[in-house]
């Protein structure tokens, strides 16, 4: 199922969205506004997992000794590095 959405934008905007569509990046309009919609969602989805995680080690930080675990860990992988 889908919905149809109605909106104005600024007569500058819509003609860099037509430009847009002239380079060939997109077929029509509607095709780059989707985009750019489905980006915006998939960005804050992104922000609010960061946001879970920091708020999650600001409840639970680290022990010193995972602290020195991961360390010892990326050293590690480092020196395996084949540059």
């Amino acid at each position: 199922m889908t919905q149809q959405l109605a909106l104005r934008i600024p007569d500058r905007l819509a003609a860099e969205l037509d430009e847009i569509v002239a380079d060939g990046r997109f077929a029509t309009r509607t095709e780059a506004v989707r985009f750019a919609i489905a980006q915006l969602v998939e960005r804050e989805r992104r922000t609010a997992v960061g946001e879970a995680i920091v708020a999650g080690y600001q409840r639970i930080p680290e022990t010193d000794e995972e602290l020195a675990t991961a360390e010892e860990n990326l050293r590690h992988l480092i020196a395996e590095e084949p540059w």
